[in-house]
């Protein structure tokens, strides 16, 4: 919501805290005479995004507005922390569910404010984990398919952090079978993996409904040819592609994900071919809402593409710092010392439009794949001397990124 890069804005795990210096997209408007609100997950610290460019807001955090609802419905939390567990909320009927909450507060602020101009954020939590919802079981589970990575032996030339990842989610599996046996947080077998992905497949239909009633809200109110459309998500999910849960590695399961624009009176799809970057994101809305791009923001509009003007596919760059790997106790797959390195490594990726990604890392093993020929990311090329201009190549568009944005990380 900056147009920052983590590095810089400081960002780089959740619930830290934004620095003040930094504008949210709200405040980096010339044009203040928008009604604004944020309804959903905030992930930058206690205070919210009330005051920082968001005059309303409706919370899905731990003891927020989501948590009094459900009270004042006659559910009661956890009386240690006054707060609902995600097990918990998972478990509740449709009409109580995160979507359907956020939905509702959503269309009462298009209904109310449907003379004014707006910017609304809807910020869903699902799909995530527990995997767990009201839909469980509305996607056959025989017509669920496993990516292919799900049923390949397990790899060994990807990075420790990622296999340590791996082996800890494995031996949690093994306990959730006996104290969750029938909300599995990871599996083992493919078996268990369809059906988590089952059930994550469920809470997409869940959050789709609500969107849903969110545009037809929308229709309703006679706003659909005067309002602009978003959609995108912040991270994806393994699901059991390369015998992993949850996000927190490069793989394409993981870190691409859908932008999604409608336009009042675009009528003809278009798809853009090649990969782009979330640092365009607030650039881009800014340029469709008729605004200059801001000083603060690294990135540019990537409207010229929408509109079929002639733009050259570039790089696309990601990183990622240090989190809280969880590591099974008295794992051997290293030595400690080892190990409590590659936990703290960092990564910077870059995905060139020729296909190629090279993942450099300053604690850990590096990686690249082609893209084009080998898309389930199934043979890690870095060691191949075949490929050493390649990685030459991408390692000089990493070393001028980095440069470029005074990224002070050593690789």
């Amino acid at each position: 919501m900056t147009g920052t890069w983590p590095h810089t804005n400081g960002c780089t795990r959740n619930s830290v805290p934004l620095d003040p210096r930094f504008r949210v997209f709200p405040e980096l408007m010339q044009d203040q005479d928008y009604r604004t609100a944020y309804i959903g997950k905030w992930h930058l610290g206690e205070d919210g995004p009330a005051g920082r460019g968001f005059q309303h807001w409706i919370s899905t955090d731990d003891q927020g507005d989501y948590t009094k609802y459900l009270i004042s419905k006659g559910f009661g939390p956890d009386k240690s922390n006054g707060r609902f567990s995600e097990v918990a909320n998972s478990n509740l009927p449709i009409e109580l569910s995160r979507p359907k909450f956020l939905e509702k507060y959503a269309c009462d602020f298009i209904e109310k404010h449907q003379g004014d101009a707006f910017i609304l954020v809807v910020a869903f939590v699902e799909p995530h984990s527990p995997y767990n919802g009201p839909l469980n079981d509305v996607n056959p589970i025989d017509e669920v398919e496993l990516d292919l990575t799900a049923t390949l032996p397990e790899r060994e030339d990807i990075p420790l952090r990622y296999r340590l990842i791996r082996e800890w989610q494995q031996a949690e599996a093994l306990l959730d079978r006996e104290r969750l046996p029938i909300q599995l947080f990871f599996g083992i077998t493919p078996e268990e993996s369809r059906s988590i992905k089952q059930r994550y497949l469920g809470l997409v239909t869940l959050v789709d409904q609500s969107i849903g009633a969110i545009l037809g809200c929308l229709e309703r109110c006679g706003l659909t040819e005067d309002t602009i459309v978003v959609h995108t998500s912040d991270h994806g999910d393994s699901l059991g592609a390369h015998h992993l849960f949850g996000k927190e590695t490069m793989f394409e399961e993981a870190a691409r994900v859908p932008w999604l624009i409608r336009l009042p009176g675009q009528t003809r799809p278009k798809l853009i071919p090649f990969p782009v970057s979330h640092i365009d994101f607030v650039p881009t809305l800014l340029d469709l809402l008729g605004q200059s791009n801001h000083a603060q923001c690294a990135g540019k509009s990537l409207l010229p593409l929408v509109h079929d003007e002639t733009a050259p596919p570039q790089n696309v760059c990601l990183e990622w710092a240090p989190n809280r790997t969880k590591v099974k106790k008295g794992s051997r797959l290293a030595r400690r010392r080892i190990i409590k390195r590659a936990v703290e490594e960092s990564t910077r990726t870059v995905v060139s439009p020729d296909g190629w990604k090279l993942c450099l890392r300053d604690k850990d093993s590096n990686e690249l794949y082609n893209l084009t020929g080998d898309p389930f990311e199934t043979r890690n090329l870095y060691s191949n001397p075949q490929h050493a201009s390649v990685i030459s190549r991408l390692t000089g568009e990493i070393r001028r990124w980095q440069e470029s944005t005074n990224d002070k990380l050593k690789l």
